[in-house]
């Protein structure tokens, strides 16, 4: 019983950090830009630029490497997820139409399966916390 104790703090550990770190990074790349963008014809793009996107994903990938190399998958996986639905759900609970929980639920969903997909290939890629030599 105690082993199976000691196996599971780390993995709790790992899926709180990145369910902390994960909100903070999505306001560092996303928090602060809330305005669209209106074009001379009219329409409106926004209020999230693609480089800030890519910026989160790219920020997001080293502690779900660290996290996924020491075989934390469940906390990979989960903290990001986690941390990724809270912050969008923060950040466009304002939206009167109230489609914002659709936009919430594909952020979910995507980076459910994404960090699934990348923490096991990262996991399979590692040994002992190390790159595998094949």
């Amino acid at each position: 019983m105690r082993q199976r104790l000691l196996k599971l703090v780390p993995q709790m550990s790992a899926i709180l950090v990145l369910a902390l770190v994960t909100p903070a990074v999505w306001a560092a790349w996303l928090g602060w830009d809330q305005h669209r963008d209106v074009q001379p014809d009219g329409t409106t793009t926004g209020p999230y630029e693609a480089w800030q996107v890519i910026g989160l994903v790219l920020t997001l990938l080293t502690p779900v490497y660290w996290a996924a190399s020491r075989r934390y998958i469940a906390g990979a996986v989960l903290g990001t997820t986690v941390g990724l639905t809270v912050a969008a759900y923060y950040d466009w609970s304002d939206d009167s139409s109230g489609l914002f929980v659709i936009g919430v639920g594909m952020v979910m969903v995507g980076s459910l399966a994404v960090t699934a997909a990348g923490s096991a290939v990262i996991a399979s890629a590692t040994r002992d916390g190390r790159r595998s030599a094949a």
